[in-house]
Formats: C-alpha cells, structure tokens, sequence
C-alpha cells in the first residue's frame, strides 16, 4: 500500500514526497479515507503513530478547493511545543499548496500572531488559553470553519482545558467536520467527544508500551539542583552506557560540557552539531568511546544502541508517548535497564499522565546523602542608574533667584522685605 490509493490533489501528494513518506502508518491508512469522506473520526492513537499526516493531509487535500481568504481548520494542541511540531508538518505537506498556516499560542507577545492572522491563513494551530484571548479581542474570525481537530484530547484534560475547550466550541459554526485524536479515553473525553463528535468513526490503532524489562523511578527534586543530583546518581550507579534527555538543545550541551568537566566521558546531541559531529557523537557512543550521551527528543530520532543500560530524564518529556519512547532505548533484548526521571513540582501534571497511560504509580526516590535544602542562588541585584539632575538654564536679563517655597504672602512677603 502507498499513498497513491488516496488519490490526494497532486500538491499535496508532492508534499508528501517531499516529507519522504512512502508508505502509510495504520493510523494513516485507516483515517484518511474516512476525513475525505467528511466523516467526523475518533482516533485512539499516541505521538509517533503518524496522526498529524492522518488529519494533516485530508485536511489540505480538502482545503485546495473554496476560499483561501478564511480560517477553514482549526486544530487545537495542548502545548506550544506540539502546536509548533504540527504547524512544521503542516509546512511540508502543504509546501506547493499555497495554504497558509499560523501558530497561536500563550507565552509569546498577542500583537505578531494578530498581524500574521491579518495576513491571512486558512489553517491555524493554537493552544486553548491563547485562542480565548484573541476571540474574547475580535482579533480571528472563525466563522467559516470547515473542520476542527482536537489533538490529544486527554492531555488537555490532565491540564484542565475542557472548560476552554468547550467554550471555544461554542464559538464555532455547528456544521463542521470534527476529528478528536487521543491516547486514551477516560470518560471526561467520552463526554467530550459524544458532545462534539456527529456519528463518528472510530479508529484505534495498537497503542506502544514500554519494555517489561525497564523499572521505573522517580526524583523529585528542585530545578536548580538537578545537575548536583544527576552526578550523585551517576557516583551511586553502575552504569553501563547512560542516555540523558533534556527539554533544551542549549540545556544539552550546558549538561554535556558539565559532564566532562567532571571526568566522564561524554558527549551531546543537539541540532547545532554538523553531521560530521553528530555521527562522531553517535559512533563514540555505540563503540562505548563514550559512556554518556545527552541529547534532545529531536536529535535522539535514530539512535539505536542495544546496549544502554540506563535512561535518564532530566528533564520530564511533553507527552506520556515519550517517555515511553524514550525508556525504550534501555531494556532491550531482554535485558534490563533503568529509567530515572527528575521532576520539579511543576511536573505534576505529566506525571499523572504518564502513570495513567502505564496504569501504575510510578516509585519515587530521595538519596540520603543528598542536601535537598540548598537555597537556588540568587540573581546579582543589577544597579539602578540615577538620572543626572539637569539644572535649568538662567533666563536672558540676569540670574533671578527663585522665591523660596512656602506660603506665596508669608515666604514672599518676607523676601521683598530683606530686599528693601
């Protein structure tokens, strides 16, 4: 099977060549022939089943046709991370389309994403709270929307979106395509999707899950203490080969020069690198040349080292499909491995998330030699500059002094006294 049976609009079958996809993932081949026919789909499917091209391409196939001076889909993300990974897929896809894609999203200044909507867009990725603030402003018009995606539904629901999400539905046209794609179906979603789902299709794919071989743990601990802990570990540990994920790719390679300069062997990966440096950082690490490699989500994408005995999270993922992603590169090939991942108190929510869609509480750790109560350092106090005090130039005709402040008859009265 290949993606020629979609009979897709030949612009966009470009774009998917110009992606390199060749065949279609489940979630693909069972999805887009049922957006074409402008059914609404349920789809239970996690991050990395290939969903954005599932709703990504019917969507612009469908969008070659009627105006181009509109939003005409809607596609609402949890997280600003994920609204921008849609949105670059979106891009590819659509490359030769001509349709236009924006991204809202909180965190960021309103006035660029208004300016970009003035331009015109026919399909737009945002995030709950954001996409509020510009319809409470008047600032997007959504009255001729033709589909709407609701991307990870139960996510939004861990961090308390479906009061958003319902009032923005209340903002919509009612006869609109509606497509909801979730990992898991707790019955807040069930709710949600027979509320805005019309006679749906539903479509689930087998869902990954992670090694029975890896054990899990958890260390709470202050962000600025995460590297002072991750060096402890590593002293208490026997380790093998280690594979350290953060959020950053600027974090990676803070990490990965911290990490040398303490006597390790170690390297990161991060898109910075040129190939030559990033295939020399991935060789030292299979050949064991280096027993450390630090690296983002992005440039982990095709590693695959049997031998990792460990996976630390220093940074907790965006989604529970991956972690799941991430430990997988430890206990393989029956043997086993460990996966250690630090969380702050704002890490709460994916937490949960993460121990609902492993259907387990997840242990969590203290070293006892470890001091836990170092205060974070404090930002140097920049000094405040004074403004030089201007004195006021003498008007012409001589230096008159000013009277002196007070009542006008008493201060002045007695001033012309002296004079006389």
């Amino acid at each position: 099977m290949d993606f020629n049976r979609f009979n897709l609009h030949p612009k966009i079958a470009a774009g998917v060549v110009a992606a390199g996809f060749t065949q279609p993932t489940p979630i693909q081949a069972q999805a887009i022939p049922k957006i074409m026919q402008h059914r609404d789909v349920m789809g239970l499917a996690q991050t990395g089943t290939g969903k954005t091209a599932a709703f990504g391409l019917p969507i612009l196939h469908q969008l070659m046709n009627g105006r181009r001076d509109c939003v005409r889909a809607l596609i609402i993300a949890p997280t600003r991370e994920l609204a921008e990974q849609i949105h670059m897929s979106i891009s590819v896809l659509g490359q030769q389309s001509g349709l236009r894609s924006v991204t809202i999203y909180g965190g960021v200044g309103i006035n660029p994403q208004v300016t970009k909507l003035k331009g015109g867009a026919e399909i737009v990725v945002a995030c709950p709270g954001r996409l509020l603030d510009h319809i409470k402003q008047s600032t997007i018009d959504l009255s001729q929307l033709d589909v709407l995606v609701l991307d990870e539904a139960d996510r939004m629901f861990d961090m308390g979106f479906l009061p958003d999400i319902r009032r923005i539905i209340q903002c919509l046209p009612a006869k609109r395509q509606t497509l909801l794609f979730s990992a898991t179906m707790p019955k807040e979603i069930r709710h949600l999707a027979q509320e805005v789902l019309s006679n749906p299709e539903t479509i689930q794919v087998d869902t990954t899950a992670p090694p029975l071989t890896v054990s899990h743990a958890l260390y709470p601990v202050a962000q600025h203490l995460k590297t002072d802990l991750l060096l402890k570990l590593l002293q208490q540990t026997d380790t093998e080969s280690v594979l350290i994920f953060t959020r950053t790719k600027h974090r990676a390679k803070r990490l990965g020069e911290k990490l040398e300069k303490c006597g390790y062997r170690a390297a990161s990966l991060q898109g910075n690198l040129s190939q030559p440096r990033r295939q020399s950082a991935l060789d030292g690490f299979r050949d064991g040349s280096y027993q450390i490699l630090v690296a983002t989500d992005i440039a982990a994408r095709g590693i695959d080292v049997s031998q990792i005995s460990h996976v630390v999270n220093f940074d907790i993922p965006d989604t529970a499909e991956a972690y799941i992603h991430r430990i997988g590169r430890t206990g393989r090939a029956a043997r086993s491995g460990d996966a250690f991942t630090m969380i702050t108190d704002e890490d709460g929510v994916m937490v949960r998330t993460i121990e609902r869609v492993l259907g387990t509480q997840l242990e969590r750790r203290k070293l006892d030699d470890f001091d836990y109560s170092v205060p974070a350092p404090e930002r140097p106090v920049q000094p405040v500059r004074r403004q030089a005090r201007t004195v006021p130039r003498a008007k012409a005709g001589g230096n008159k002094a000013k009277p002196p402040a007070g009542n006008g008859k008493n201060g002045g009265g007695k001033q012309r006294q002296k004079q006389r």
